[in-house]
């Protein structure tokens, strides 16, 4: 991990990859998730696939298969779906829209550990350099850019390509999800895991 994270802003890398985390349908039961942010995610996640495909660049689709029996989830269930832009999105890259694609599943927070093995495949890839939308912003998505700085990913977050959700926690805590969002930006930015931008930014760098 490096500490100039002004200088990544202009550098999306030609081989990099966008691991696209867990938009799944049952993201959308807000029942059983409840309040959530940044209502304009999806946009901006879609905008991103888009820009990958359309610039050949490999893009990861990851899916939680989630242990919990109540999860919405949980495999077997229309929520373990991906969502149907994302979808629709896939379809295109099967069918030769763009670069390589890959898909991995997983049941614990971080995409690299899953399977087929992300790191693995990264580097036959040769991408050094990955950039991370998704849900959610402070757990998935945190998870798996901590672990890929750790792992010496030049790690990229395209903050308003997440969201997440109102979480309780000790001593009577709560937080609301803008909140948990932005602490989970300032963590992995301040704390020099990984570069945390805006949408707009990564896809003007992209189409350099």
């Amino acid at each position: 991990m490096g500490d100039n994270t002004e200088s990544r802003r202009l550098a999306v890398a030609a081989g990099a990859a966008l691991v696209v985390v867990d938009v799944q349908k049952g993201f959308e039961e807000l029942g059983f998730w409840g309040p959530r942010n940044n209502p304009g995610a999806d946009e901006n996640i879609a905008a991103l696939v888009d820009v990958w495909q359309e610039t050949g660049r490999p893009v990861v689709f990851v899916r939680h298969d989630s242990v919990n029996p109540r999860s919405p989830l949980r495999p077997g269930q229309e929520g373990n779906d991906f969502k149907e832009y994302v979808e629709e999105r896939r379809a295109k890259g099967a069918a030769g829209g763009g670069g390589a694609e890959l898909l991995v599943t997983k049941s614990v927070n971080s995409a690299f550990l899953g399977s087929p093995d992300l790191g693995a495949w990264l580097t036959g890839q040769g991408a050094g350099q990955i950039v991370l939308a998704g849900i959610q912003t402070n757990m998935c998505v945190e998870t798996t850019a901590r672990m890929g700085g750790n792992l010496g990913y030049d790690v990229l977050v395209a903050y308003d390509a997440t969201h997440t959700f109102d979480l309780a926690g000790p001593f009577g805590w709560r937080r609301t999800a803008e909140e948990l969002a932005q602490a989970s930006a300032v963590s992995l930015h301040g704390g020099g895991f990984a570069g945390v931008l805006t949408t707009k930014e990564i896809v003007a760098a992209a189409r350099v």
